[in-house]
């Protein structure tokens, strides 16, 4: 018999079952560690969103309604508040952590991999507004729908399909704006 799927194991959850709630942090963890980390721009951060977004998963478990949405677009529900909330608390300025900051601890060969071009990305992304860098994350990082992310950040399908786009003009205006200077760096070297 095959593991059970999310929305019997937030039923289990909802009932008080430890061995539940651990099977759906280490199936979620990642995906929304990776996800909170992108989006607040520190691994960090990322932790004590995504410790915080389980907290609330274990605390809230009756609240799921299984068939409304799958569980994952739930969690990310969650998690996304919890940024918001975060970000009206400690920075009303609204603006992003440095991007240098964000630390996955990528292994070697990983490492070798990330090069100038990720890291302006990374700079890019983090200077989009949070609406846009949000529905970017979610559509293209983390592969929900345009229904999901837009239930996930509590706008209509429209708007966020707006979000989208603004958000990758911004980022190739970002990274046209990048390109030409890091090429007359490299070439006066």
């Amino acid at each position: 018999m095959g593991e059970p799927g999310d929305d019997e194991l937030m039923k289990a959850v909802s009932a008080g079952d430890q061995v539940a709630f651990s099977h759906l942090v280490k199936r979620h963890l990642p995906i929304l560690h990776r996800y909170l980390t992108h989006l607040a721009g520190s691994a960090a951060d990322g932790d004590e969103l995504s410790q915080e977004a389980f907290l609330r998963v274990w605390q809230s478990a009756d609240k799921f309604r299984p068939g409304k949405a799958r569980f994952i677009t739930w969690l990310h529900r969650i998690a996304h508040n919890l940024y918001i909330d975060e970000i009206r608390r400690n920075r009303p300025d609204n603006l992003p952590l440095d991007p240098e900051a964000v630390d996955e601890s990528p292994g070697p060969e990983q490492q070798m991999q990330l090069g100038q071009e990720s890291r302006l990305l990374q700079q890019a992304l983090a200077e989009l507004p949070e609406a846009q860098r949000s529905a970017l994350l979610l559509c293209q990082v983390q592969g929900f729908s345009n229904q999901e992310a837009a239930a996930i950040m509590d706008t209509g399908v429209r708007a966020l399909e707006s979000l989208l786009a603004r958000g990758r003009r911004g980022l190739r205006q970002r990274l046209a704006r990048s390109v030409p200077s890091t090429v007359k760096k490299a070439g006066q070297q």
